[in-house]
């Protein structure tokens, strides 16, 4: 399946740090590839070379939450214009890994950004666009924090957030999702790979291949 008039689709995965979403990914970049599909993989903060460089900003400098807010979109904006939109007009499908769902869930829920800032910010950087699904991987902040500490990778400063701080993530991703049912597929992420490999696989396929 195509999007609209040729246009290709956009995956997003969604989820708090550590609730597994990166073998998630490569897997459904893998299954879309078999079907002969062209497909690009990304992230955010990131997805451009100037995305990039925010990225590092944002994940190890200290700064005021409304300018972490609006440097999240800045990003955004510019993973959109040279990277999102021309890939998807030209009929490729993008997965990425994370979108404004996640500033929604950090800056909105996590730090406390005002929402109507933030649904501000949304509009004025791509109104009207969402994804065509959106799969949030819902885990523990316990279980997650132990899985990151499992890597041995030096955290960045929101991996080093408190656990409260995780707990307000997570439930502000699920009011994203109570808010969005038809593009939000939540996915228990406290299982065997085999099982969330599975549910995710169904999910794509009755979204796009029924």
């Amino acid at each position: 399946m195509k999007g609209s008039a040729g246009r290709g689709c956009f995956i997003t995965f969604e989820g708090i740090d550590g609730a597994g979403k990166s073998s998630r990914i490569a897997e459904v970049v893998a299954g879309l590839s078999r079907r002969g599909l062209a497909v690009e993989q990304t992230r955010e903060p990131g997805g451009t070379p100037l995305g990039e460089r925010l990225r590092e900003l944002l994940l190890h400098e200290a700064m005021d939450l409304e300018t972490e807010a609006m440097l999240m979109f800045a990003a955004r904006r510019e993973h959109l214009a040279a990277r999102i939109h021309p890939a998807l007009a030209a009929g490729r499908w993008v997965v990425s890994d994370r979108f404004s769902d996640a500033t929604y869930a950090y800056q909105v829920g996590g730090r406390g950004l005002d929402p109507a800032k933030f649904a501000a910010l949304e509009q004025w950087v791509h109104p009207g666009f969402q994804p065509d699904l959106t799969l949030l991987f819902d885990l523990s902040p316990e279980i997650a924090a132990a899985r990151v500490a499992g890597t041995g990778n030096r955290p960045d400063r929101f991996e080093r957030e408190q656990r409260d701080f995780f707990e307000r993530v997570r439930m502000a991703y699920l009011e994203r999702a109570r808010s969005a049912p038809q593009r939000i597929r939540v996915i228990d992420a406290d299982r065997p790979p085999e099982a969330i490999r599975a549910e995710i696989e169904a999910a794509v396929a009755e979204r796009f291949f029924p």
